[in-house]
């Protein structure tokens, strides 16, 4: 391709695509526009969340939460570029505003997120190192999976290959439960890596660009036997725009994979912010402070449902010293006993009449939030290896109570506040901003021999916004990069346009490679940082 020799030489040429501004000269102004009301706001909102904590170690918090946002700027260099490759590419939309529309969709993908994916990427980590993330072993566990993250993306993007940033993310999880596996005195338990999730996760992670090569080349074959307009399979002539309705095409699913990112993407990011600052001001944040004062109540009312039912399953007899210390101890070795049962029962009565008191999280003291909420949290580990791991048989009925606290749970302990979404979502526009264009070449000009036509653009994006989009619903992260890239390369396939085997290699070597190397950068950083906090 004539038109890579010359961008690569770095000799201007009008009929490039990348050349192609559009006229958009308010384009930054209005960004920048954007992103200082976007900082006014977030700081406000911080401030105000900060005013019922007690102490606010602000130089921590304030390095911990630009290491977060960090991630979720590299992470746009690398995964928001694939959005608008083919929409630039088959000139649908001039490059800069393609990267404006896309961002504006990741914005509005992010700020609807429901937090799914963001509290499953978090439950890979293991639980210990979650209650004591207010301590120097958690906020090792923050600042190295962080760093680990952001140093690979780096490296990669560097390189202009289109690393997956939720790859890079679960590796340097599953690093840090390692490394606090190795850790750990001798004798002692740790709950280490939750290799189920882990699983659940990887398979997501493997099986995604597989769906977007196949589909993508089905859904290729498909077009062209439904839809036989020939302008449809042809490259871009110079300058001119597609016909309107393979534009509006491209341009909705440009929009569908921009939104999807956003709400999947930008979870990872959202997360790890609620770790830190649960870890660094708990007063503030360890428990939801939701207008909804209702929420409370209907917690103290699951948790009695869920100690009848406990009652139900416990031996008469059987005592323990210390409830708490035998509920951690089953949730790190995932076993049970008589004795766990009659724990967990006496536990969750003693958590329960702690909160009795208090009406509403609001009237909660500050010195008992962090408490409550690791409390909380723990039981909620603990009732997954009755409903989850079926460790304790159970009847319909009392399970049905089980997965009714689980809910109350996850309203007391998995929220995000909506500054949190907006600075995750500016971050994320920023880095593309900065980095789009190495991805977006990539993706472009290095994947196929041949052009991109209209509907391969179209059969890769559409095939990438439905497999983001269900992956969302369930919960589970997928790389938009993957399966963007690999959707392009189906097409090709599919079309007998060639593919470049050099990209194709490296593309491969950046996805065998990206897990164990982000796993063994985090498990260094943990071991280095826990000497260090």
């Amino acid at each position: 391709m004539v038109d890579v020799v010359s961008s690569e030489a770095g000799i201007p040429r009008p009929d490039h695509p990348l050349e192609q501004s559009g006229g958009a000269k308010w384009f930054l102004p209005a960004f920048g526009v954007l992103v200082l009301a976007g900082l006014i706001y977030v700081g406000y909102a911080l401030s105000q969340d900060l005013a019922i904590a007690k102490t606010v170690p602000w130089i921590l918090l304030g390095i911990a939460l630009l290491i977060a946002l960090g991630f979720e700027f590299v992470n746009g260099f690398h995964d928001t570029a694939n959005a608008v490759a083919t929409v630039i590419y088959t000139r649908s939309l001039p490059a800069e505003f393609a990267v404006m529309w896309s961002g504006v969709f990741n914005f509005l993908g992010v700020l609807t997120s429901s937090g799914a994916v963001a509290f499953g990427i978090l439950s890979l980590l293991p639980v210990e190192l979650i209650l004591q993330v207010g301590s120097s072993s958690g906020f090792a566990m923050v600042f190295a999976l962080l760093v680990a993250a952001i140093l690979w993306n780096l490296g990669t993007w560097f390189l202009g290959l289109p690393a997956s940033s939720s790859h890079t993310m679960v590796g340097s999880i599953i690093g840090v439960g390692l490394a606090n596996q190795f850790m750990a005195p001798a004798g002692s338990a740790t709950s280490g890596v939750e290799w189920g999730q882990a699983t659940n996760v990887g398979l997501s992670l493997l099986v995604s660009p597989l769906v977007g090569f196949f589909a993508a080349a089905i859904l290729l074959y498909a077009m062209k036997l439904l839809v036989r307009n020939p302008a449809l399979y042809e490259a871009p002539k110079g300058n001119t725009p597609p016909p309107w309705w393979i534009r509006a095409l491209l341009i909705f699913t440009c929009t569908g994979v921009s939104f999807a990112h956003g709400s999947n993407d930008g979870q990872k990011g959202m997360g790890l912010i609620m770790l830190i600052l649960i870890g660094v001001v708990p007063t503030a944040y360890a428990l939801n402070r939701t207008p909804d004062i209702n929420y409370l109540e209907a917690y103290k009312s699951a948790s009695v449902s869920v100690e009848q039912a406990l009652g139900k399953y416990a031996k008469p007899g059987v005592t323990v010293a210390d409830p708490k210390a035998k509920v951690q101890e089953a949730v790190r070795s995932k076993s049970w006993n008589d004795q766990t049962t009659v724990a967990l029962q006496t536990y969750i009565h003693n958590t329960t009449a702690g909160l009795q008191p208090y009406a509403t999280v609001e009237k909660v003291p500050t010195d008992l939030v962090s408490n409550a909420r690791n409390d909380i949290y723990l039981i909620g580990e603990a009732l997954k290896l009755i409903d989850k791991k079926k460790l304790l048989p159970m009847q319909d009925a009392d399970l049905k109570a089980v997965t009714d606290y689980h809910k109350a749970v996850d309203n007391a302990t998995k929220f995000i506040p909506l500054w949190v979404k907006i600075a995750v979502a500016l971050a994320l526009g920023l880095g593309t901003m900065v980095g789009w264009k190495r991805i977006v070449v990539t993706v472009g000009e290095k994947i196929g021999k041949s052009h991109l036509t209209y509907g391969q653009g179209a059969a890769a994006e559409l095939v990438a916004m439905i497999t983001i989009g269900m992956a969302d619903r369930l919960g589970l992260p997928v790389s938009t990069t993957h399966v963007l890239s690999s959707g392009v390369a189906g097409t090709m396939a599919a079309n007998g346009s060639g593919l470049q085997w050099a990209t194709v290699r490296n593309l491969l070597l950046a996805w065998v490679l990206t897990l164990p190397c982000s796993i063994a950068l985090a498990f260094v950083l943990f071991v280095i940082l826990r000497q260090v906090f």
